[in-house]
């Protein structure tokens, strides 16, 4: 029952999804409207009733509880049962978040969960995290989101030892403000990731680092103003090309297979969703904003999460910087 535009595309996008991914997909929501809208019987998706919806003005937290029989609750309960194997939500991030930690749980020694968000880069995609589950972060968490974001660029996007960094505005050790200072040698230390230090924000689309580690606010801020730069650079060629004049308009035709390219290339909705990391099972989290076609990657995503085990992968890391910890503490 998420998105902007309701259960149409929702179900548009997973109709495609079962084809191209040959998986099952569950429809959770309001069972007489999401039967209108499929039309006829599909073999492969299934509807599961919810009478209750979130909005996006409610408080997440206070509306997860008030309401249990909310879609996003009912889907969460899905996925805990084992029912289901992945979940895919594009409707209120802070309700997913909230359900996924009410309902599902963390995996045990994650302090905070990090939405992960794929970025592309002049290289291939680039990992900002976290993007949005929590505004603010201690260094502790963030040393935790670095972890899992490197498993999962590593098990999700086939990046071998993925080059992890610390978003600043330098690239000197002792820039920043007081959170990267603290968060800095804790990274510096930690034998789990390939730390490379200090980077800056046009780092993330040249490609010279694989995750970007900050906190929800600053990679909230970033992730709105990569999709709304990748926007509005399509609308400025399309706009010299046609008010150019003939020539721009016959050299436009000629370079619109490589623009093409491009423009689905820089398009968010080829990515998938931003994955929740440190919950106990794939949960991946779209824009609001969604249409059929990011929606059907989402659900590839969450396939492609599934296969992978990425979750397990990052309980285990977990369990082994806690361990790692524990030593230092008795040593200490």
């Amino acid at each position: 029952m998420g998105t902007d535009y309701g259960p149409k595309e929702i179900i548009a996008g997973a109709m495609e999804a079962v084809k191209e991914y040959d998986c099952e997909v569950v429809l959770v929501g309001d069972e007489k409207i999401i039967n209108e809208t499929i039309g006829t019987d599909h073999p492969r998706l299934l509807v599961k009733h919810a009478s209750q919806v979130i909005e996006m003005n409610e408080h997440p937290g206070i509306a997860v509880k008030a309401k249990p029989d909310a879609s996003i609750v009912v889907a969460t309960e899905l996925l805990h049962s084992g029912e289901c194997d992945a979940l895919v939500s594009a409707g209120s991030t802070g309700a997913a978040v909230a359900a996924a930690l009410f309902h599902l749980g963390r995996i045990r020694g994650v302090g905070r969960p990090s939405i992960a968000t794929p970025i592309p880069s002049l290289t291939g995609i680039t990992v900002v995290l976290d993007s949005g589950a929590k505004v603010d972060a201690k260094p502790e968490h963030m040393v935790q989101s670095a972890i899992m974001g490197s498993i999962y660029a590593e098990h999700m996007l086939g990046i071998k030892n993925p080059r992890v960094g610390l978003l600043n505005i330098g690239e000197e050790e002792n820039k920043g403000n007081e959170q990267t200072l603290a968060t800095y040698p804790l990274l510096k230390k930690e034998t789990l990731i390939n730390f490379i230090g200090n980077v800056e924000g046009r780092d993330i689309n040249q490609g010279t680092v694989d995750v970007v580690v900050c906190d929800g606010f600053v990679g909230n801020v970033v992730l709105k103003f990569a999709e709304g730069f990748a926007q509005a650079l399509m609308k400025l060629i399309k706009d010299a090309i046609v008010e150019g004049g003939l020539l721009p308009k016959l050299g436009g035709l000629l370079i619109m297979p490589p623009l093409k390219k491009l423009r689905k290339r820089l398009d968010v909705a080829e990515y998938g969703g931003a994955l929740l990391l440190g919950v106990k099972a794939p949960f991946f989290i779209c824009h609001g904003s969604s249409r059929a076609k990011a929606i059907k990657s989402a659900i590839g995503a969450a396939v492609a999460g599934v296969k992978s085990d990425v979750v397990n992968e990052i309980a285990a890391a977990v369990a082994r910087q806690t361990k790692a910890d524990q030593v230092v503490g008795n040593m200490k």
